[in-house]
């Protein structure tokens, strides 16, 4: 299971009762956060999850409304006693753009290790997590994620104690790892059946829609997709010089990506209620949804 919360939904600026983009997952005791904007750490408190285990940060770009609250953020978890290192992943720059910040956060009980992006496309298995990052169209160089919790294939112990597995090394073989022991090499293919289907969530705000986004999202449980502009027919132009999208472009993106359900964040302030622009949108995808601050939904496994 992957519990899923979208702690924010605004773009550009903080309004009173709508916190800038941020997303946090949390999954087998560990947590995972997509952008860190200013009212981060209100939100995530809002909610009711810790920061002490957040493990991996990822950053979409660099413009303050997705970035700003982590120093803060980083004093919150030092003062939380944690000592564990965090993991922080970003477009080129990360390095410079962080040590900037943490001038007012110089001093930390955990290390910080920087993963800088230099591909268009980069996959790393940190935590449990199979996280993707492909690069975006956006103003700026822009990247966005897509967490994959990938599931082995089924034990089949009858075939263990075929090939006279020794009972002490199942659980491992069960989990994926290779086992050598008493001059012999087992293998998790040596007992588990056909991987089966995982839980996939991406993740994409500030760009225009582009190939990558589609592929990338093929086939999510979840797409979590900016729609800064509502009101297809005054905003597209605006939205094309800004290299953001609308909803009816981000409905576009999830049919064709044949995701399950779409969430739409990141609003313009201009947007007040952006449930009311669904229209054009959910004639396009149905599964459309307005997400609210705190949206929040439990991935699950399919059942067999």
């Amino acid at each position: 299971m992957l519990d899923v919360c979208l702690l924010g939904t605004g773009g550009m600026m903080p309004l009173p009762r709508r916190k800038l983009t941020a997303l946090m997952t949390r999954y087998n005791g560990s947590n995972l956060m997509i952008d860190c904007g200013e009212g981060t750490q209100v939100a995530v408190k809002e909610k009711g999850w810790s920061f002490k285990p957040i493990d991996v940060i990822c950053f979409t770009h660099y413009h303050a409304d997705h970035i700003s609250g982590l120093p803060g953020l980083l004093l919150t978890m030092g003062n939380a006693e944690r000592t564990e290192p965090l993991t922080l992943i970003g477009p080129k720059g990360l390095v410079r753009v962080v040590n900037a910040l943490r001038v007012i956060a110089p001093e930390l009980p955990f290390e910080i290790e920087c993963i800088e992006l230099t591909q268009s496309e980069e996959t790393f298995t940190l935590y449990g997590y199979e996280i993707t990052a492909y690069k975006v169209n956006h103003n700026v160089l822009c990247y966005g994620y897509t967490i994959e919790i990938k599931r082995n294939g089924k034990f089949d112990a009858k075939r263990a104690k075929e090939q006279n597995i020794p009972l002490k090394y199942w659980n491992p073989l069960q989990k994926g790892e290779t086992v050598e022991a008493d001059g012999m090499l087992y293998t998790p293919d040596m007992v588990l059946g056909p991987a089966r289907k995982g839980i996939k969530l991406t993740y994409t705000t500030d760009t225009r829609p582009v190939k990558s986004i589609e592929e990338h999202a093929k086939d999510s449980d979840l797409f979590i997709c900016e729609g800064m502009y509502g009101e297809q027919d005054k905003e597209e132009e605006k939205a094309k010089a800004h290299k953001h999208m609308t909803f009816k472009e981000a409905a576009t993106l999830a049919k064709s990506a044949n995701v399950k359900e779409l969430w739409l964040t990141h609003y313009s302030p201009s947007l007040v209620r952006p449930e009311e622009a669904l229209g054009e949108a959910t004639k396009i995808f149905q599964n459309t949804i307005a997400a609210r601050d705190r949206q929040s939904v439990e991935l699950q496994f399919e059942e067999e």
